[in-house]
């Protein structure tokens, strides 16, 4: 006789195999704004995934709560939510906060029966009392607020109002009785939330078991793992087949592998050497179909690579025809458990457009590899600061630039723009560069590089801020390894604290997909 399976309800962390399912939730909760980014939702959870619940009812998504950890002085100041949020993507995390701070509680609304909402807030104490922080807070909504301006024009004024019960306000009583206190009015908290007229309350719950002697605060709680890096700078070749191109840089990954790297990074345009077998030098409308040719080998060859290898393989910059039949500068990131990703490109050079017929890609976006998130900029992409500011935003400490530059003037622009962004974002960024020269293939004459591997400048890391660097010119492989709990730690306790002191107030990069 067969038994009836009932749907069953589980709160958990989130994971980002959750990321489609909370957007979907977040489109389901607020019909009328913008629903969440991938990006916003991975940065939440890369940030502080011991922050984040969602609840799970029969398969489904159906809550979720995305927390953060502020300073208290941060916390009781006058403050907006793109600030405590970092816009959204939870950049602002500080690991040696005192206080959780809720960003985000969303219950799908034909499951409320089920007070997944109260089970959220559960979760979140839970969390904070094992970390022995001093509470609870978040801007919570005044929904009341625009409906009865006329008798309390101003947000505090209300507030005091809901606080002794001269008024009643469903979602401010709602967290009263839940054991929240209201300390003051967030003006300009959330100019979006219409009935709230844009402003909130700061709400707080007070750890009952905090011990404010107990001295156990750590300084940081992000994942202390060392990531070692190899970046490869490879002379160019002129090649007799394409298998020797192949060899060149299996020879390379197994000695990067040998070295127990997690990661190699190959230079831009390092594909173009396929095109020294031609019998001649080809046209580049030509030049571009032979090279679209070898995409798929190329792939599987690479793929097979980093799967027999055991590391991770950020193959350089391929320039192929993609899907659409545009052009593009594609960088093919192979992952050691066979997963295949890939990053166009955002700002072909002027003589990649003119030259290649290059089209710049859409998008920019971390990927999640078994050592966290990283990001990738392809040479002329890390002169522009709003890409790094992206894939930090949504987790990345290691960023990974493949180029290709053919003087010393070009090599340092995207040197110097690296150091920027290793201390802009606070994190590592590795290069990989091309050298020599190479005939029989148009367009690509001289190489000029010097990679490296960059750190931000703190006291501890690389006096320099340099963990390795390659000899001018010369074929040869570096090889680093990052500490990612030391980024967390300058982030958070630096001397100067670059991705956390921005002035959301002041400014802010709006992409074209909301994030």
């Amino acid at each position: 006789m067969a038994t009836e399976t009932k749907p069953t309800l589980e709160i958990r962390h989130a994971e980002l195999s959750d990321v489609n399912g909370i957007i979907a939730l977040s489109r389901r909760v607020y019909p009328e704004e913008v629903p969440y980014t991938r990006g916003q939702v991975s940065g939440q959870i890369n940030a502080f995934r011991e922050g984040t619940f969602v609840a799970i009812y029969d398969g489904e998504v159906v809550g979720y709560a995305a927390s953060t950890m502020v300073r208290e002085n941060r916390v009781m100041a006058p403050h907006t939510w793109d600030e405590i949020s970092g816009g959204g993507y939870a950049s602002q995390h500080n690991g040696t906060g005192d206080w959780l701070y809720g960003m985000e509680v969303m219950v799908h609304p034909e499951r409320r029966r089920l007070r997944i909402g109260k089970r959220l807030y559960q979760a979140r104490e839970r969390l904070c009392v094992d970390l022995g922080l001093k509470g609870i807070a978040f801007g919570g909504r005044m929904p009341g607020f625009r409906k009865n301006r006329k008798t309390w024009a101003e947000p505090d004024a209300y507030l005091d109002a809901v606080r002794t019960g001269e008024i009643k306000d469903s979602t401010l009583n709602f967290q009263m009785r839940n054991g929240f206190e209201p300390v003051r009015a967030l003006p300009g908290y959330a100019p979006d939330d219409l009935p709230s007229g844009g402003h909130a309350a700061l709400m707080v719950w007070r750890n009952p078991y905090y011990d404010p002697d107990a001295g156990t605060q750590p300084i940081t709680r992000a994942n202390p793992d060392v990531v070692r890096v190899a970046s490869v700078q490879l002379q160019a070749r002129t090649l007799k087949s394409p298998e020797e191109f192949y060899e060149t840089v299996d020879y390379f990954t197994n000695i990067a592998a040998e070295y127990g790297s997690d990661f190699v990074v190959f230079p831009e345009h390092f594909t173009l050497q396929l095109l020294s077998c031609e019998d001649e030098e080809l046209p580049p409308e030509r030049a571009i179909e032979r090279t679209t040719e070898h995409t798929a080998h190329f792939v599987e060859r690479l793929q097979a690579m980093a799967l027999s290898r055991a590391i991770n393989i950020v193959g350089g910059s391929h320039a192929t025809q993609v899907e659409d039949g545009d052009i593009h500068n594609v960088c093919y990131v192979f992952l050691r458990d066979g997963t295949v990703h890939r990053q166009e490109k955002l700002h072909p050079t002027p003589d990649e457009r003119e030259s290649w017929n290059i089209k710049g890609g859409d998008s920019i976006d971390v990927i999640e590899t078994d050592c966290g998130p990283i990001g990738v900029m392809i040479c002329y992409d890390s002169e522009f600061p709003e890409a790094a500011r992206r894939l930090a935003d949504e987790g990345a400490r290691i960023l990974f630039v493949p180029y290709n530059t053919d003087t010393r003037h070009g090599h340092l622009r995207v040197r110097y723009c690296c150091q920027a962004r290793a201390i802009e974002n606070q994190c590592y960024v590795v290069t990989s560069g091309m050298v020599g020269n190479l005939d029989n293939v148009s367009n690509l004459d001289i190489q000029y590089a010097q990679s490296a591997i960059m750190t931000p400048c703190d006291f501890p890391f690389a006096r320099d801020g340099i963990a390795a660097e390659a000899s001018e010119n010369v074929e040869m492989i570096i090889v680093a390894d990052l500490n990612l709990a030391t980024v967390q730690w300058a982030r958070a306790r630096g001397s100067v604290r670059n991705l956390r002191d921005r002035r959301f107030d002041l400014y802010r990069t709006r992409w074209k997909d909301g994030g």
